[in-house]
C-alpha cells in the first residue's frame, strides 16, 4: 500500500483580480503598477492581514489568498471592495482599478513552498472570472457558511457548484 505524501488541508481560497488590467497598463503603465503597488501596500495587504489570511501568491494584477474562516475572507472582501468604490469615486472611469473577487471553500493540496494547489483554487479563480467588477462571487459552499453571519448593504452573489 503506497503512502500520499501530499499535505492536504480544508481552506477558504480568495482570488482577485484587476479588471481592464491590459488596458489601464497599455495607456499608462507606470501610473497603473504605482496605483496597483500603493493599493497593496495601503489597502489590500493589510485588510488580509487584519482578518487573519495569508498571501499564497500574486501576478501582476492580481492575487490569491488563503483563509481559515470563509466569514473572514468575506469580511476581507466586502472592505477592500468598498475601500476601492471610495477610491474609485473622483477618478474618470479610465483610471479607476476595480477587482473582481471570487471566494471557495474546499480540500487543497500545499506545496513545499507554501503554494496551494487543486480543484478548490480553480473553483475560486472561475468564480472570481464570473464577478462583476467591484464585486464578489461565493461558491454556493462558501455562502453557506457565511449565510447570516454577515450584514452588508453590498450585493454578494453566490454561485451554484
Amino acid at each position: 500500500m503506497a503512502i500520499d505524501r501530499q499535505i492536504r488541508r480544508l481552506t477558504t481560497i480568495l482570488a482577485a483580480d484587476a479588471v481592464g488590467y491590459s488596458r489601464l497598463v497599455g495607456s499608462d503603465e507606470e501610473g497603473t503598477l504605482d496605483r496597483l503597488r500603493d493599493l497593496r501596500k495601503d489597502l489590500i495587504d493589510p485588510a488580509i492581514t487584519a482578518h487573519r489570511g495569508r498571501i499564497v501568491k500574486t501576478t501582476g494584477d492580481g492575487l490569491l489568498a488563503e483563509f481559515a474562516s470563509v466569514v473572514d475572507a468575506v469580511r476581507t472582501a466586502i472592505n477592500v471592495q468598498r475601500a476601492l468604490a471610495g477610491r474609485n469615486a473622483d477618478l474618470a472611469p479610465d483610471k479607476r482599478i476595480e477587482f473582481r473577487i471570487g471566494i471557495n471553500v474546499g480540500d487543497v493540496v500545499v506545496e513545499e513552498d507554501g503554494d496551494l494547489m487543486g480543484d478548490a483554487v480553480n473553483v475560486a479563480a472561475r468564480l472570481e472570472g464570473i464577478a462583476e467588477p467591484g464585486g464578489i462571487c461565493l461558491s454556493s459552499a462558501a455562502y453557506d457558511q457565511v449565510r447570516g453571519k454577515i450584514v452588508s448593504r453590498r450585493k454578494i452573489a453566490a454561485a451554484t457548484n
